[in-house]
């Protein structure tokens, strides 16, 4: 009996030190990550124009993620950045199955009589699909090379200006993205030539070069996010 007490007592400090290692802002911030992740797939399902440009609406949101992550390998290392990641792109892919399901489901007859709800909700997330698994190579490939341009910063040529590694890291990161996401999202692939959300060209053109200057101009406002918490001990960190 004394044994199984022992055995208990031992796996409750473990898990005492598991919760105490993870700092609370960490937990926040991985929320806050796939949250805005989520967010941006689901609005940019709209095409809006500001200043003359078509813009997808999901670009105010979905820019913060890269500090975001900056964030998260700050606090937690580049294996854990890495898991957060891949992590995200699971949980999205998940979104737009259920969703395109959901969509699929005929609607309830007493609750929208004229099928026009379940008309204009499959006309939304029936189309899901392809804003998310452009969104999700997008994410997975830049965001990956964020965080080897972010290790690279901070252990080859300076732990100062916290600053200037995110502004380096989403320098190279948000082009990559940008380009992926808005050709898989909304250019005429083959094979996606009358898909719903296939714009022409120019259109496409606009969103990148809209998305480009927003991105940026998130990364910006963003900055500061970085000094939420005290710096890592990058002695420790391993290239792995």
């Amino acid at each position: 009996m004394s044994n199984i007490t022992s055995s208990v007592q031992s796996s409750e400090r473990a898990s005492s030190a598991v919760v105490t290692a993870v700092p609370r802002i960490a937990v926040v911030v991985i929320a806050a990550y796939i949250a805005a992740q989520m967010i941006a797939d689901i609005t940019s399902v709209k095409i809006g124009e500001i200043a003359n440009l078509a813009v997808d609406m999901g670009t105010f949101i979905y820019p913060i993620t890269f500090t975001l992550r900056d964030l998260v390998h700050k606090v937690l290392g580049k294996r854990n950045t890495r898991v957060l990641i891949i992590s995200a792109a699971v949980i999205n892919l998940f979104m737009v199955i259920y969703a395109a399901w959901a969509a699929s489901v005929p609607g309830d007859p007493g609750s929208d009589p004229d099928g026009s709800f379940t008309a204009a909700y499959s006309m939304v997330f029936g189309p899901l699909w392809r804003i998310t698994v452009a969104s999700i190579l997008a994410e997975v490939v830049s965001e990956l090379a964020d965080t080897e341009a972010y290790h690279w910063f901070v252990t080859k040529i300076t732990r100062k200006n916290q600053w200037a590694r995110v502004l380096v890291s989403n320098s190279i990161s948000i082009p990559i993205d940008n380009a992926i996401f808005a050709i898989g999202a909304f250019g005429a692939l083959p094979g996606l030539q009358d898909h719903f959300l296939t714009l022409p060209w120019s259109v496409v053109w606009e969103i990148f070069i809209f998305n480009l200057i927003v991105k940026f101009a998130v990364t910006l406002v963003s900055l500061p996010m970085i000094y939420l918490t005290p710096d890592r001990d990058w002695d420790n960190e391993t290239e792995s």
